[in-house]
């Protein structure tokens, strides 16, 4: 009698868990897209010198700031103080996730290998296949990205 109280008990204590258990499909994705495990923004690349340098230049941990839930690194203290005064310019949009699974609906990641500057903002594409697409219709993919946002990290 008292096993099966106990094992009684066990079942009901599992239930109570899976119920209050928040599943992935219902869990809101971060604003700002960070790898797994890590709390690095852009993959730790410089997001100003992509306006400044025109290329990916990889961040220090000497010059790093805390925005949106992630940590933001860059290759110089000049870097660092422009995007603390402006972060919304030189943040990619889409909090870094691939602009054109945005605006198809979805997210993934985006890389900051794979990027481009269209009208003084940052997008991120998630590798070479997808930026050729993105390419194809930057204009209409903005559009449809901005619909999707930030409705996307719903999903």
């Amino acid at each position: 009698m008292h096993r099966s109280r106990f094992a009684l008990g066990l079942v009901a204590l599992g239930m109570a868990f899976a119920v209050a258990a928040p599943t992935g499909a219902l869990a809101r994705k971060p604003e700002t897209y960070t790898a797994r495990f890590s709390t690095l923004a852009a993959g730790g690349y410089d997001v100003v010198a992509y306006f400044s340098e025109a290329k990916p230049l990889k961040g220090s941990a000497d010059f790093k700031t805390n925005y949106k839930g992630a940590e933001w690194r860059f290759s110089s203290a000049a870097n660092l103080e422009k995007f603390k005064a402006q972060p919304e310019t030189y943040a990619p949009q889409y909090g870094g996730y691939c602009a054109w699974a945005v605006s198809q609906g979805y997210t993934a990641p985006g890389n900051p290998k794979n990027w481009s500057v269209v009208d003084g903002r940052l997008y991120l594409n998630y590798n070479d296949k997808v930026q050729a697409d993105w390419l194809k219709d930057v204009p209409g993919f903005i559009q449809k990205a901005d619909a999707n946002w930030p409705a996307v990290l719903e999903k």
